[in-house]
């Protein structure tokens, strides 16, 4: 049998959160990458959402020998026979849909498949990883996580805090996600996840995106062989079908919108003592060319192709085989 190649896999990014142009299309394309949740909200609401989604549009079609819009793990598929790149419209937040659960349906049937249901603060929904004081999911919330399910929108808990979450997966019909993040164990960051919110979501038949930014992996010096040793143990420790990758990258933002990620319009900024920066990642992963280094060392942490297969793409393409379709009424 011959040994498993980079690329050969069907590569599937959790989430990136880059500024997109054509430059970094061709970044993912270098480095093997098939599919990928891009996020196009944050705080924005349901009007300017519009016109982010409608940029995709634009975007798509100035780039269709590179990508397209996908709308199921089989347009995925497809992608990787056509040597394209497949892009799931994701938000990291419920801000899109406003104070109205009917928007589920209406962003659902313009592309987007995947919604965080809180970004760091609390919202209508629940509340955050920033939270001093986790809510816990809503009334609202509930309907929104309903909804969802209905309509084959994935619940994704990334930015959420450890009570929403633990109410999340058990308030969803089906499983739901955490597309970037890593065990609390790994790195102590609030973006983080304990232990009992991870076994609770694999228990569900949920995915974990282990993910590459520098806050929740313990800053630059982290090396390769740890992170993916931690992919290896979790996969160990939660089984093979439950972990993936959520790289969160950031290609080619100013230095001013790490501090409107940070800030939105909720805070002003001279509330904030320093200034935002982006943090400095890894010298073996600074991007999403970079995925080949992460199939080597996971070879290398002691997975075998059948699961380095699984936690570079399957994974994620089961999830979406299950959740997009959705439970109809």
């Amino acid at each position: 049998m011959d040994p498993l190649e980079h690329g050969d896999l069907t590569v599937v990014d959790g989430l990136q959160i880059n500024n997109w142009d054509r430059k970094v299309l061709e970044e993912l394309k270098a480095g093997g990458v098939t599919g990928v949740n891009a996020t196009c909200a944050v705080w924005e609401g349901p009007q300017e959402t519009l016109r982010a989604v409608a940029d995709w549009y634009e975007l798509a079609r100035d780039n269709a020998d590179l990508v397209v819009l996908a709308e199921n793990a089989d347009d995925i598929r497809q992608a990787k026979r056509d040597g394209r790149l497949a892009v799931l419209l994701g938000f990291q937040n419920t801000s899109p849909f406003g104070d109205d659960y009917r928007m589920v349906e209406v962003f659902r049937r313009l592309g987007v498949r995947i919604a965080q249901l809180t970004y760091n603060i609390q919202n209508l929904v629940g509340g955050a990883c920033y939270d001093e004081h986790d809510s816990g999911l809503t009334a609202y919330g509930r309907f929104i996580v309903a909804e969802m399910n209905r309509v084959g929108m994935l619940v994704d808990l990334s930015h959420v805090g450890n009570r929403t979450s633990r109410d999340a997966i058990d308030a969803s019909a089906g499983p739901v996600a955490i597309t970037h993040a890593n065990p609390l164990s790994f790195a102590d960051s609030p973006r983080n996840k304990p232990d009992d919110v991870v076994d609770a979501l694999a228990a569900r038949g949920g995915v974990l995106g282990c993910c590459l930014y520098p806050n929740v992996i313990g800053g630059e010096k982290t090396t390769r062989r740890q992170f993916c040793e931690m992919v290896a143990g979790l996969v160990e420790r939660i089984g093979p079908d439950h972990v993936a990758l959520g790289s969160d990258c950031t290609r080619n933002w100013s230095q001013d919108y790490v501090a409107w990620l940070r800030n939105g319009r909720w805070r002003p900024a001279s509330a904030v003592p320093v200034e935002p920066q982006w943090p400095v990642w890894p010298t073996w992963f600074g991007g999403p060319a970079d995925f080949p280094v992460l199939t080597e060392g996971l070879l290398e942490a002691g997975l075998d192709e059948t699961v380095v297969a699984q936690v570079l793409g399957g994974n994620w393409l089961r999830l979406f085989d299950t959740v997009f379709p959705g439970a109809g009424q």
